[in-house]
């Protein structure tokens, strides 16, 4: 590079502007020394600076980058020694007598140090070395003078170092290193880079990104290069995919680009820094998959199973695989099993029946066919034996099943569902074209999302099969059809819990007792599933035995309260008793409690005793008033014992409305127990409906679908006996009220036109009083009640019951009781609070029942 002195006039006026306008980047006529070189000409990095000498020695022309180098401008510069400005004190008689050479003609070069002036506000001069290099000239009046061109020393070994530094860098870097020039060519490629993609360095000189990468990714790279170019930013870790010369298999680099300038600040390239992260790539890949799948493994946990029904677990597994692991899939389930067969056949060789209970796709109105023609969910169906599908649920090993052609999916997983053992279905994944195939780690989650569906669906599975037992037993113990009573109309519904609740103990009865009297019974045992069942069963049975031997409710409770100790333990009703009394740190017994309200209706008087264990009160709603709770004291729940049971006896006017309940009507849990009984007592305002209409008013009103318990509900309209349906009469303890009791039971037959029954009603009342006057005591009552069947009532002051014996042949008495047991329907004897009652039951003529004939009754005992 050369460059013209300027006048010391010329520099004065110039420098300031031509500074600034460089800084501009605008070259004016004065400046053209700064533009007459390329870019990156050496001179845009090496310090070079130009002054003259005059014949006296003095300055007399200082350059613009001397101005620059020494920092002096040139209206200080000119007119100085240079050796006395700029030459240590201790070498100036030395420089002195070079400069006198030098102006006598000679050249001279050399590495000088030098002393940058002192500062305006007395600061000491910056030491420096400078190679210098003088050349003589003459001025235009023909004297000696120099021209010296001077050279930063410390710039260029800091160059030299920067260059050494550099190629080093370049040369022994482990990462593919490029500088690529303004054209986008490869300028200079390291060793690195050559060894990856082949060839020496300067092979690669001047090729462009297309010659490396793939059409596309090519232009991408190339718009990136172009716009770090123009706009100097840099690029960090842009990832780029490509292949190497030789090999198929794709491998990617992190990139990074950034601008190179020159000294002056222009901009001569780019450099690119690769570093192949192909090995990353797949252990990041390795690394996102595996923390997916764990994702997904922990969503399956907290979504699958949360139902005990079949499908809705199967959709749960499919809602949580679709789209996150396929994009298609399905569960298929043995028919047998859902039907709860154990061991369905063909369940050993896959070729059972199945059932599709659940589908999922998220690619719109795509059907499944990786099995052949698409099923529909609910459709019952089979895989062909030698299918894939059949051998997978055959080995419990999952098979790929092969892609059709031309279809959707390109990649189909049929994996068994297996559970303790057993496989209860088959669950199939599928990915559509576009999608990455099913690998072996794929696989194995598969497996294990299927398993764990599998667990849930067969818990819920048995959980189904025992409910669904439980609810059979639970409704084979309860009245079938519509109960009917003798002054009452019965309605009554059982609601079970839904299929997440197990079945409770709730029950209701309707026992028909001597003298058209009826037993009412509404009971809850406390806790849920088959156990809770079969205690109810228990209980329900040990109720109906109790009411047959016509003891009082409070009676029937307190017996009823001793089974219900007794169902947990081994030893029964009395080891319950003796182990009750005794202290202990630890009952290993089973504990079995119960509600329960046991009402006794006598149809005649219209009377109805109540006692209550632990249970809802009833509801009562007369003609015209509002309902209300009758106060019964509840007492304690059946099983707690040690406490005895009130009883309460209420009129119950004709027309009224009675309701016993449990508390699955009352009471969930959205609703308490107090807001349920006042909606439940609000729900009956209109008696005189049809009690069915009444009942469906009531299930309709309250909240009776939440599922959370089984729901009893027994209803009964009070109709009593009319006064024409009662014959009543009082008989003197004398030997001819036997007669007498003839003619009243006679003539009240009459009465009511049941002449059939006139010869046996008189023979069976005839044997009846006479056996009160013979072992009886007190005055004698004979009644008459008619309703659905002729009941005869024989009441007396005795407390002895009747015994019927078998009489020997040569006997002359004691047949008249089994003469009593042979011409009615039914007999019996109850205690009373003044004695007994001994009654017989006779069918009405026209009935299911035919009378039998006296005559052959009294053969039939000899």
């Amino acid at each position: 590079m050369s460059e013209i002195p300027a006048r010391a006039t010329e520099s004065e006026g110039s420098s300031d502007g031509a500074r600034s306008r460089t800084a501009e980047g605008v070259a004016a006529p004065g400046d053209a020394m700064w533009q007459s070189s390329p870019p990156g000409s050496m001179y845009d990095y090496i310090k070079v600076a130009s002054f003259s000498i005059g014949p006296d020695g003095l300055v007399d022309q200082w350059s613009l980058r001397a101005e620059q180098l020494f920092g002096i401008p040139a209206a200080r510069a000119v007119g100085m020694d240079p050796i006395e400005a700029f030459v240590d004190p201790d070498l100036r008689e030395r420089g002195q007598r070079k400069m006198a050479e030098i102006l006598d003609g000679r050249e001279w070069t050399g590495v000088v140090p030098f002393r940058m002036p002192d500062t305006v506000d007395g600061g000491r001069g910056e030491e420096a070395l400078a190679e210098v290099y003088v050349m003589p000239t003459r001025t235009a009046e023909g004297d000696k003078a120099a021209v010296c061109i001077v050279v930063d020393v410390r710039t260029l070994r800091r160059i030299e170092t920067d260059l050494a530094a550099s190629q080093a860098i370049f040369g022994q870097s482990p990462f593919g290193f490029l500088l690529i020039d303004t054209d986008l060519k490869v300028r200079r490629a390291n060793e690195r880079f050559a060894s990856i993609f082949g060839g020496t360095p300067d092979d690669h000189r001047g090729k462009g990104v297309h010659d490396y990468l793939m059409r596309g990714e090519a232009e991408r790279v190339s718009a990136t290069l172009r716009r770090v170019l123009e706009s100097g930013e840099s690029i960090t870790d842009m990832h780029v995919t490509g292949f190497v010369p030789g090999s198929e298999e794709r491998r990617h680099w992190s990139v990074n680009l950034y601008r190179v300038h020159s000294g002056s600040g222009r901009p001569i390239g780019i450099a690119w820094l690769g570093t192949d992260i192909t090995a990353r790539r797949a252990a990041a890949r390795e690394a996102a998959a595996a923390r997916r799948n764990l994702a997904l493994l922990n969503e399956a946990g907290a979504r699958i199973g949360n139902s005990l029904d079949l499908e809705t677990t199967a959709r749960e597994l499919l809602d949580v695989v679709v789209p996150g692991f396929c994009d298609l899939a399905t569960v298929d389930l043995y028919q047998g099993l859902l039907a709860g067969d154990e061991a369905p056949p063909g369940l050993a060789d896959g070729s059972a029946e199945l059932r599709r209970v659940a589908f999922a796709s998220a690619v719109s109105d795509a059907p499944f066919g990786g099995s052949g023609e698409p099923v529909a969910v609910g459709a019952v169906h089979h895989f062909p034996f030698n299918s894939p599908c059949a051998d997978a649920l055959r080995t419990a090993r999952p098979q790929h099943v092969p892609a059709e052609e031309g279809g959707l999916v390109q990649s189909t997983l049929a994996v068994p569902m297996v559970a303790h053992d057993t496989v209860v279905g088959l669950a199939q994944f599928a990915r559509t074209k576009g999608s990455e195939p099913f690998g072996e780690r794929d696989r194995e989650l598969a497996v294990e999302l299927a398993a764990r569906a599998a667990v849930c669906i067969d818990n819920a599975r048995l959980y189904r099969r025992e409910h669904e037992r439980a609810l059979i037993l639970q409704r084979s113990l309860l009245p079938p059809g519509d109960p009917e009573a003798s002054g009452l109309d019965i309605a009554c519904r059982y609601l079970p819990g839904n299929a997440a609740t197990e079945v409770g103990g709730d029950w209701f009865d309707v026992i028909e007792l001597p003298g058209h009297r009826t037993a009412l019974v509404v009971g809850d045992v406390m806790g849920r599933g088959l156990r809770a069942a079969v205690a109810m069963g228990e209980l329900r049975t040990a109720v109906r035995t109790l009411a047959l031997l016509d003891l009082e409710p409070a009676e029937v409770l307190s017996a009823l309260d001793e089974i219900a100790r007794g169902l947990g333990t081994p030893g029964g009703v009395q080891q319950a008793t003796r182990t009750a009394r005794q202290p202990r740190d630890a009952d290993l017994s089973e504990v079995y409690l119960a509600t329960c309200v046991y009402a006794v209706y006598d149809s005649v008087t219209r009377r109805c005793t109540f006692a209550n264990a632990g249970h809802l009160p009833p509801v009562l709603v007369e003609p015209g008033e509002a309902a209300l709770m009758l106060d019964v004291p509840p007492g304690m729940p059946l099983g707690v014992g040690g406490e005895p049971f009130e009883e309460v006896e209420v009129e119950l006017p004709e027309g009224a409305l009675l309701a016993l309940y449990t508390d699955g009507l009352v009471e969930s849990r959205d609703h308490p127990l107090d807001e349920g009984l006042q909606a439940f007592v609000g729900a009956l305002t209109d008696p005189a409906q049809p009690l069915e209409d009444v009942c469906d008013h009531v299930l309709n009103t309250l909240d009776t679908h939440h599922g959370e318990d089984d729901i009893a509900l027994l209803m009964a309209r009070v109709q009593g006996l009319p006064a024409e349906s009662v014959g009543d009469w009082t008989l003197p303890r004398e030997p001819r009220s036997v007669g007498r009791a003839r003619e009243y039971a006679r003539g009240q037959l009459l009465s009511w036109d049941l002449e059939p029954l006139v010869d046996t009603a008189e023979l069976l009342v005839s044997e009846l009083v006479t056996n009160a006057l013979r072992y009886g005591e007190g005055e004698i009552r004979l009644r008459l009640l008619l309703d659905r069947t002729l009941v005869c009532e024989v009441w007396d002051s005795g407390l002895v019951q009747p015994r019927r014996r078998r009489a020997r042949d040569t006997d002359e008495g004691g047949r008249g009781l089994q003469l009593v047991g042979l011409l009615s329907a039914a007999w019996g004897s109850r205690r009373t609070p003044r004695g007994k009652t001994v009654w017989f039951e006779l069918p009405l003529p026209g009935g299911e029942s035919n009378l039998t004939d006296p005559a052959e009754a009294l053969l039939s005992l000899f």
